[in-house]
Order: structure tokens, then C-alpha cells, then sequence
């Protein structure tokens, strides 16, 4: 059997006691028919039960089915005191590792950026935040000025709201917090390659005109890349200087020919020592030279002072 978990999420009263608790936790025979009655197969293991009320238990088992990978069969018991175990309800629910289908999205909050393709319409909401009437300012004095006269102009024209969520979206992508932004050493901002963007939007983006760079595209002024137009390659004018040669840094290395000379060598040494030692039996005293004595016939030297 599996785990019992008896902790309850409601205030517990007086009759609802351990002999009760125990005898709803005990009920897995009765649970586990009353799942194969309604499921008729795919019942499996008992994972254990939890006491989520008072008076009832919740039961649950592995599901066996197809196509139900992760999920758990829930028996729920009820028992009063005095009464009898009874099945309260039976349900088929998805467990942590469950493959489930994905939240349910309106229709209209269905499209993505870059769904919308040749010949597809999409008219925006009556009552889209992003835009404004026409014969209203929209608080933008450049915008206003494009728009014509009250009226006379376009319908409708981007709203304070509409700027704002674009500006979002605009620094979220290429913006001053952007990987390649942090390792640039200069910003758009400063860079020839930068077109400015008319109205209030113009103080923090523009638009990049480098094919070799986010050609075409809006950037934050605070945007960076290393293809900015003052970037220039590194010269080193100052004078050669001749690399040092580290000759602790060679390794001697020992070829065996070298091991095998060596070896020769010593044993031609050992060989003449051997040669030149005396012969077996005589003593040492034997074989070394007498000591030189005065000639006899010729007087010596008298000693000085005589």
C-alpha cells in the first residue's frame, strides 16, 4: 500500500477521529473495485491515499490506459460514524508528469508575431488600447503634425498606450540589455549607420542601416554591435621586439643508442679494474712496490750545521 497522507485542509470535528481516519485509509479494496467497476481497464498500482475533508479519503491508482501516461485513477470514500464505506466519486485526473493539451487561447489572442502572411486580413479591435481617433491628439506634437489636419488626416493614429508597448517590445529584442549590446564598446546612438525615427519614439530608437548588422531593424539608442561606424582595427606602432628564447623550457630527452653507449662504457671500466687487480693468493704487501733506499756507495749530505 501506498503512503497515507492524514493532514485535512478543513477544521476537523470531534467525531472525526483516528478510528474513522484509519478506516478510510484501510478502504483500498473497496476503492480499487468500485475504479475497476467504472473503468473496466487500466486500473494499476494503489500510489496511496490523502484525507483532503473530513470523512472522506482520496484513493488513487496508476492508469494503464493508452494515451494516458502520467495520469491517476481517484476514488474518493466517505464514511460517517456508524456507517458503512461508501463511494463518494470516481475521476481519471492528470498527474505532475502527465501529457496534457496545451491552455485554451481565444481565437483572437491566437496569432503570433510572424503569422501573418500574403492576403491575410487582420483588422485590430474595436476597442484596441494602441490606437486613437484621428480628430484626437494623441499627445506625440510631430505625430499630430503627420497626421493632417483634425479630421482631414488619417482615421486613427497610435495612442500614448500604443507607443509605450511598442517601445517594450522594441528594447526587449535590441536593447541596452542585450548580450551583444553589454560587449560593445560603442552604441548606436553615436553611430553613423543610424537613421533617426521621427516623434517622441525618435529620443530612444532608430532605425540600423548596416547590411552587416541589424540592417532595417529598430535599435535602442543604448543598442550596440561591433560593426559601429567609429570602430577602427587596433595598430601597434611601437617597436619590434625580438621574442626571448626560454632554454629552460626544452626538454632533454635521452635516445636509447645514448643508454646503450653508456652502458658499453661503464662496463669497459669495470673490466680494466678488474685486469689491473692482484693475482688470487698474494697479499697486497706482496704485489706493491719496495720503497726506494739511499745509494750506499755515496756519502750523504752531512746535515746542515755540521
Amino acid at each position: 500500500m501506498g503512503g497515507v497522507n492524514t493532514e485535512v485542509g478543513t477544521d476537523q470535528g470531534s467525531d472525526f477521529d483516528d478510528a474513522l481516519r484509519e478506516r478510510l485509509a484501510s478502504g483500498v479494496d473497496v476503492a480499487r473495485r468500485a475504479v475497476e467497476e467504472f473503468a473496466a481497464a487500466g486500473v494499476g498500482e494503489h500510489l496511496g491515499s490523502t484525507v483532503e475533508a473530513d470523512f472522506t479519503t482520496t484513493h488513487r491508482f496508476v492508469s494503464e490506459l493508452p494515451g494516458y501516461r502520467g495520469w491517476y485513477w481517484a476514488c474518493v470514500l466517505a464514511l460517517v460514524p456508524g456507517g458503512d464505506l461508501t463511494v463518494d466519486e470516481i475521476a481519471l485526473l492528470p498527474g505532475a508528469d502527465a501529457l496534457v493539451a496545451p491552455e485554451w487561447v481565444p481565437w483572437d489572442r491566437r496569432i503570433r508575431p510572424g503569422d501573418l502572411g500574403a492576403g491575410d486580413l487582420l483588422p485590430p479591435p474595436e476597442d484596441d488600447d494602441r490606437l486613437v481617433p484621428g480628430y484626437a491628439l494623441s499627445g506625440d506634437d510631430e505625430l499630430d503634425d503627420l497626421a493632417g489636419p483634425i479630421g482631414l488626416g488619417r482615421p486613427r493614429h497610435l495612442s500614448r498606450e500604443g507607443r509605450a508597448t511598442a517601445a517594450d517590445r522594441w528594447s526587449a529584442e535590441r536593447g541596452p540589455d542585450a548580450e551583444i549590446a553589454r560587449a560593445a564598446k560603442h552604441h548606436c546612438g553615436s553611430c553613423g549607420f543610424l537613421v533617426p525615427v521621427a516623434g517622441s519614439l525618435g529620443a530612444m530608437f532608430g532605425v540600423c542601416a548596416n547590411e552587416f548588422s541589424a540592417d532595417g531593424q529598430v535599435v535602442h539608442l543604448g543598442y550596440g554591435c561591433g560593426a559601429h561606424s567609429e570602430v577602427e582595427i587596433p595598430r601597434d606602432t611601437g617597436p619590434a621586439v625580438a621574442e626571448a628564447y626560454d632554454d629552460a623550457a626544452v626538454d632533454v630527452v635521452v635516445l636509447p643508442q645514448q643508454l646503450a653507449a653508456t652502458a658499453r662504457a661503464r662496463a669497459a671500466t669495470a673490466d680494466d679494474r678488474t685486469a689491473g687487480a692482484a693475482p688470487a693468493g698474494e697479499t697486497a704487501e706482496e704485489t706493491a712496490p719496495a720503497p726506494e733506499t739511499p745509494d750506499r756507495g755515496a756519502d750523504p749530505e752531512p746535515p746542515s750545521g755540521v
